[in-house]
């Protein structure tokens, strides 16, 4: 039976103890916002002193929301395409339960998710979507059946309607009616507002009628789509609120440096939010261009592994190229700048998973990407909307994400692995990378650390694969052929059309064929034109240090779990100078005012 999702048309102004009362025991449970931004922390915390248990939660991330969901024993069952902690890592309590296996975890792709989000938002029992042909997502997505298309016999995937008892969502601003505006990147809220029998939002501030008119880019909620409001200035602390605050990566690091719980580690929102991230948020593109952005890295002259890997993989954008930044991918962002800036000033880039669309190439300093990036960005959009019109138009022409393990055939495993000893190594999830494999013009990955484990003959569990390889395959499903690649701190592979195995067709800089050889799982095969991958020259290596990241964040792919922490304190150090540096930069009366922080678009 579908039950109405209709609202009544004023929604009530209530307290967050009241809204997270309204969240009931085994609710299916959705969480709106994206990564570090808009998450509705405030409204979680409540959630999870309020002693509500058996939540099912569904989302397209899990990362902090359901870490702190988990911590408090409230949740019996996981959705989820993907989670991660971003620059933190994986997160601790959701991969000890899917070691361990105490609870049931689902993983969709991202397509299957959007498609039935929509079902139920438009009152389907089902919708259609296309298969991620070559991986094994479709047996793990839950009631996703492979099928026959009535009208040309092609070959689809289908998903049942995903109907959501409880969406919470933290916004910017409310007016007094209950319109709910959303400013940047609206992640999949929009699906599954639609999809929701409630919809509980926490918002910055209360605004007269009509007042929400005067802001810039912005999306609204309208009134009837929403069940109840609160007030919670800060409610999204420590992640961002943007135009109010930005990340206090910081904080985050204290949040996730262990000992305390979660919550009690997570400082109280409102008035005790650090002026810094609260400044942070008022700099803007003129203030970091007419700032002098030297790189705080030691690297000697030469080019660095990392430096020459990211010029390398720029090398292959052009002015026609369409580059998606996938979840947590610093390479590929770092690349697809880097030609921006050099050789490629009319290519498109999207970072925040498709949110931010057409940016410029600023530079990637830690606590202002977000913001600068939807500040320059041409439009601001939502997963699903960018689905349907880039992603499964065949629009994008890359995507380049890091694997944990590849085989020979180019398949990727981001799922598990397993141990010598029978157990698991819980993965973040393949996000969106199942369909998208197939989608893009061109396929390419990177591994930062070649060896054995990560490069193999078979990968256990194909989280995504490029299983429309030739012309004759990718035409007749609309989609461009271009290149098929990996990347690695070895070498690069081709994935040959022919065959449909891996060849290596360059070697970095120093690097033996036996040494290659050596720290491949199969039997490698060399392209009778190998070559040496050249350096970067002097002008694109300037530029990759000093404009484009001058903090060294590409740096963090390539380290192990024991050197994360010390890399990361660095990094968090010369980002607060550098923003200091900004602010100085500017009228210090003017930089220092939490009202110009805390204004308009």
């Amino acid at each position: 039976m579908r039950t109405s999702l209709v609202k009544p048309n004023r929604p009530p102004f209530v307290g967050l103890q009241h809204l997270a009362a309204m969240v009931k025991p085994g609710d299916i449970f959705g969480v709106g916002g994206h990564h570090f931004a808009r998450l509705p922390i405030a409204m979680l915390r409540a959630i999870a002193r309020s002693g509500t248990r058996d939540l099912r939660y569904v989302s397209w991330a899990g990362g902090l929301p359901l870490e702190l969901l988990l911590e408090a024993e409230a949740v019996a069952e996981i959705d989820i395409c993907f989670s991660s902690l971003d620059i933190f890592g994986l997160p601790p309590r959701f991969r000890a339960i899917a070691e361990k296996n105490t609870l049931p975890v689902r993983d969709w792709t991202a397509l299957a998710m959007i498609q039935a989000l929509r079902a139920a938002q438009q009152n389907l029992p089902s919708m259609p979507f296309q298969l991620p042909v070559g991986s094994d997502m479709l047996a793990r997505v839950p009631g996703a059946v492979g099928t026959v298309d009535i009208v040309d016999g092609s070959a689809v995937g289908v998903i049942p309607a995903l109907r959501i008892d409880t969406l919470v969502l933290h916004a910017q601003r409310a007016d007094e009616s209950g319109n709910v505006q959303i400013i940047g990147p609206r992640a999949l809220d929009f699906a599954m507002l639609g999809a929701a029998r409630r919809v509980l939002v926490t918002v910055e501030e209360i605004v007269p009628v009509g007042a929400l008119r005067n802001d810039g880019r912005q999306s609204i909620v309208t009134r009837n789509q929403v069940t109840a409001i609160a007030k919670v200035p800060g409610g999204a602390y420590p992640a961002s609120c943007l135009p109010f605050y930005t990340t206090d990566y910081e904080a985050l690091t204290r949040v996730f440096g262990g000992g305390a719980s979660l919550d009690d580690a997570l400082a109280p929102h409102g008035s005790d939010i650090p002026a810094f991230v609260l400044s942070a948020a008022s700099i803007g593109a003129s203030d970091v261009s007419a700032l002098s952005t030297p790189s705080i890295q030691k690297v000697p002259p030469a080019a660095s592994l990392d430096e020459i890997m990211a010029a390398r993989i720029a090398a292959e954008l052009d002015n026609d190229s369409f580059a998606s930044a996938g979840a947590v991918s610093p390479l590929a962002n770092v690349a697809y700048r880097l030609a921006k800036a050099t050789h490629a000033p009319d290519m498109i880039i999207a970072t925040l998973s498709c949110g931010h669309l057409d940016i410029a190439p600023s530079p990637m300093i830690l606590s202002l990407i977000e913001s600068l990036d939807a500040e320059t960005a041409v439009a601001h959009a939502g997963g699903d909307d960018t689905y349907s019109t880039y992603y499964q138009a065949g629009a994008v022409t890359h995507e380049i994400v890091g694997a944990a393990q590849v085989d020979r055939r180019g398949r990727v495993n981001t799922i598990a692995l397993r141990k010598r000893d029978g157990g698991v190594i819980r993965l973040p999830g393949q996000g969106g990378m199942a369909d998208v494999a197939n989608m893009h013009r061109d396929y390419l990955l990177y591994v930062p650390r070649h060896s054995p484990q990560s490069v193999v003959d078979k990968v256990e569990i194909a989280s995504s694969a490029r299983g429309l390889l030739t012309p004759i395959e990718r035409e007749a499903l609309g989609y461009r052929t271009g290149k098929a690649l990996v990347f690695t701190d070895l070498c690069i592979f081709r994935l040959d059309a022919s065959t449909r195995e891996l060849v290596v067709t360059e070697i970095m800089p120093g690097v033996t064929p036996d040494k290659v050889r050596d720290a491949t799982g199969f039997a490698v095969t060399f392209d009778p034109d190998c070559h040496e991958i050249r350096s970067p020259d002097a002008v694109t290596l300037d530029i990759l240090r000093n404009r484009i990241d001058p903090l060294g964040l590409r740096r963090l792919e390539f380290i192990n779990a024991k050197e994360r922490g010390a890399l990361i304190a660095e990094i968090l150090a010369a980002d607060r100078d550098m923003v200091k540096r900004c602010l100085d930069a500017r009228n210090p009366s003017v930089a220092s005012s939490a009202s110009v922080a805390r204004g308009g678009v």
